[in-house]
């Protein structure tokens, strides 16, 4: 019984977590300038923004089934990659005056 208390509490942090990066990584893609992707030769605005956002709607759809871990680790991957990469390479061409 209390492996299914321990299990739903992390099932629940994890969703919180996955919600959080990937709302934090959706909202900072989408108040930069579509020419800062380009300038850092990444991929462009629209698709950061489908990848994240699908990951993240995906993550929160399949919380608690069989798949939903998986979908939780692609979402956490995919907003991670865009704030520990893109994120920092955006921040460096707009000389710091970017939303963050």
């Amino acid at each position: 019984m209390w492996h299914e208390v321990a299990y739903a509490a992390i099932n629940t942090l994890l969703t919180l977590f996955t919600l959080v990066l990937g709302v934090v990584a959706f909202i900072h893609c989408a108040t930069q300038r579509s020419d800062a992707f380009s300038a850092i030769g990444t991929l462009q605005k629209p698709a950061w923004l489908a990848i994240i956002g699908v990951a993240t709607v995906l993550a929160l759809l399949t919380s608690g089934s069989g798949f939903g871990l998986i979908f939780h680790l692609i979402a956490i991957a995919a907003s991670a990659l865009y704030l520990l990469d893109v994120r920092p390479g955006i921040r460096d061409i707009s000389n710091g005056r970017g939303s963050w």
